[in-house]
C-alpha cells in the first residue's frame, strides 16, 4: 500500500471512524503480540511510545508515530474509536438524521406534498446508527492488519511504577509492559449527579442510550446542555414526550442570551417543555413510572412524571483508575491533566489529550491533539493548543459558533461593532421553508479582524467555517464582505451580517 493510499485512508477513516481489532492472527485471544525482551521489572516489551485509550487523537497517532520509526503500543480495555464512534457524534447524528426526515414528511403539507402518515421504526432508527457504526468500525479492521507496528494491548491499564528503564505499565489481564514515552487519551463518561434516588432508578446517558430500543413514552432529561437539547429533540420528533430539566436560568448556557432566546422557541414549538432555574432534589420510580421532584429557584415545588430518565449533566474524565498516584501524577479537583501548549504534563514523557487535558472537549479538538503531539515528538513542535475551535450543536436550527460571544467581547472593552441578519430575510431560507435563525458576527473596529460568531439556522454546522476560515487567515471583514455569493444560498445571509458590521 502507498503511502499516499494509506494516508487519505487514514484520513478518510479519522477522527471518529478511527477503530480497529487485532484478531487471532496476533495472539489466541487477538488480545496482544508481545515479544520477550527481557526488560526490568518482569516486563515482557518495551515501546518507545504507549497511549493509553483509543479515542480521536490516538488512533491517527499510533499509525503516525509508527510510521516514523518509532515502536508503539495502544492499550485499550473496551470499545475502540472512543465515545464519537461508538456512542457520540456518529450515531447521535445517524439518529437526528431519521429524526429530520420525520420532522419533513411531518410538515410536507408546507411544500404542496401530502403525505398521510408518518411511522417511526424505532428499533429501526437505531439500527441503521448501528450499523453506520459497524461500518466505520470495519473499514478501520482491515487497516490495522497491514503490519505489525502499532501493537494492540487488550484490557485496562494502569500505571505501577518509573523506573530508569520508563513508565512501567500493567494490562489487566496480560503483560506488563514498559514506554519511554506513554500518551494518556482515556476520554470521559456521563457524570451522575448527587440526586436522592438516582442510584435506584433506571437511567440513559450518553454513553448507553442507543442500547435502549423501546421509545419513550415520556422522557425526563436532566440538562439542557448541548448532549441533552440534542436528544430531546430526537426523542420528540421520534413521537416521545420530552421534558427538560436545567438548573440554570438559560438552555446552552455558555451562549448568548440571543442564541437561546431563538433555539428555545424553536424547540418550545415542537412540544418540548423546559423548566428552567430548576433542580432536581430527588428521584424515585413509582407503579412503571419515574418521578422526578423539582425545585425552583425561588423555592416552588413540583413533580413531573414520565416513563423514562435521561441524565446529561455533564462528563466526567476516566482517569480515576490510571495509578497516576504510581507516577507522581496528580490531577486537579476535577478529574483533568494539567498540560502545556504541546500538551505535556509535568512528568516528563507523560502527555495527555483529548477531553482529559481540558479545554474545549469535542472531537475535533481531540484530533488535532495527536498533531500537537506528533510535532512535539518527531517535528518541529510548531502545533500547539493556541488554535481556534469553531463547534456546534446538531439541533434543528442547528447553532454553529466559533471564537468569542458578544457578551466576552463587550465585558473585555474592545471596541467593537456587532452584524446581525436574520435567516427570514434570506432567499434559499424562505424557499426552504427554514426562517429561523439569524447570523451574528462580531468585529473588532481596529483591525477589522472577526472575532467571533454564531449562526443559528439551517446547516449552520458548515456555514461557521467560513468565518472560522477568514479567522484563521487574519483576513479584514471586508474580504467577505466585497466576495461574490452565488444566490440563492445561505451563505448570503453570513456575508450579509458582515455588511451589517462594517
Amino acid at each position: 500500500m502507498s503511502a499516499r493510499i494509506r494516508s487519505n485512508l487514514l484520513r478518510k477513516y479519522t477522527p471518529w471512524k478511527l477503530y480497529f481489532l487485532r484478531k487471532a492472527s496476533r495472539g489466541e485471544e487477538g488480545n496482544f503480540r508481545v515479544n520477550d525482551t527481557g526488560n526490568e521489572g518482569g516486563a515482557t516489551a518495551h515501546f518507545d511510545v504507549m497511549i493509553i485509550g483509543a479515542g480521536q487523537a490516538a488512533m491517527p497517532l499510533v499509525f503516525e508515530l509508527a510510521k516514523n520509526d518509532l515502536t508503539v503500543a495502544l492499550a485499550e480495555r473496551k470499545h475502540l474509536g472512543g465515545s464519537c464512534a461508538n456512542f457520540g457524534c456518529t450515531p447521535t447524528k445517524a439518529v437526528l438524521a431519521s429524526a429530520k426526515v420525520a420532522h419533513l414528511a411531518r410538515r410536507a403539507e408546507e411544500f404542496g406534498i401530502r403525505v398521510p402518515t408518518v411511522e417511526v421504526d424505532f428499533p429501526a432508527v437505531l439500527a441503521g446508527a448501528k450499523a453506520i457504526v459497524r461500518e466505520s468500525r470495519e473499514g478501520l479492521d482491515d487497516e490495522f492488519k497491514q503490519g505489525e507496528n502499532p501493537t494492540l494491548l487488550r484490557g485496562h491499564a494502569r500505571f505501577v511504577g518509573r523506573t530508569d528503564s520508563g513508565f512501567h505499565v500493567q494490562i489487566e489481564g496480560g503483560p506488563l509492559v514498559t514506554a519511554t514515552q506513554v500518551v494518556l487519551d482515556t476520554g470521559t463518561r456521563a457524570m451522575i449527579p448527587p440526586v436522592s434516588g438516582l442510584k435506584e432508578v433506571p437511567f440513559l446517558t450518553a454513553d448507553s442510550w442507543l442500547e435502549h430500543t423501546t421509545l419513550p413514552e415520556h422522557i425526563i432529561l436532566l440538562g439542557g446542555g448541548y448532549i441533552g437539547l440534542e436528544m430531546a429533540q430526537f426523542y420528540r420528533r421520534m413521537g416521545s414526550h420530552v421534558t427538560v430539566i436545567e438548573r440554570c436560568d438559560s438552555i446552552a448556557v455558555n451562549e448568548d442570551t440571543d442564541v437561546c432566546e431563538a433555539l428555545q422557541p424553536a424547540l418550545e414549538k415542537e412540544g418540548i417543555a423546559f423548566h428552567l432555574s430548576t433542580e432536581a432534589t430527588r428521584v424515585e420510580k413509582s407503579a412503571g413510572s419515574i418521578r422526578v421532584f423539582l425545585r425552583g429557584e425561588d423555592g416552588t415545588e413540583a413533580v413531573v412524571e414520565g416513563t423514562d430518565l435521561f441524565v446529561a449533566t455533564g462528563r466526567c474524565p476516566n482517569t480515576d483508575d490510571l495509578g497516576l498516584g504510581s507516577i507522581g501524577m496528580q490531577t486537579d479537583e476535577h478529574g483533568l491533566i494539567g498540560v502545556n501548549l504541546h500538551l505535556r504534563t509535568k512528568i516528563e514523557g507523560l502527555w495527555a489529550v483529548g477531553d482529559i487535558r481540558g479545554g474545549p472537549q469535542f472531537t475535533s479538538t481531540s484530533w488535532d491533539d495527536h498533531k500537537i503531539v506528533l510535532s512535539a515528538i518527531v517535528g518541529d513542535s510548531s502545533h500547539t493548543t493556541k488554535r481556534l475551535v469553531p463547534y456546534a450543536i446538531f439541533t434543528d436550527p442547528q447553532l454553529g459558533r466559533v471564537g468569542i460571544t458578544e457578551a466576552e467581547a463587550r465585558k473585555s472593552g474592545k471596541s467593537v461593532k456587532v452584524g446581525r441578519y436574520d435567516m427570514c430575510h434570506n432567499g434559499r431560507a424562505r424557499t426552504h421553508r427554514e426562517r429561523n435563525g439569524f447570523a451574528k458576527v462580531i468585529v473588532d473596529t481596529e483591525t477589522d479582524q472577526i472575532l467571533g460568531a454564531a449562526i443559528i439556522g439551517e446547516e449552520a454546522a458548515e456555514l461557521i467555517h467560513l468565518y472560522a476560515a477568514l479567522m484563521n487567515a487574519k483576513a479584514p471583514a471586508v474580504t467577505m464582505r466585497d466576495a461574490v455569493y452565488v444566490h440563492p444560498t445561505y451563505a448570503e445571509a453570513i456575508q450579509s451580517a458582515v455588511e451589517a458590521a462594517v
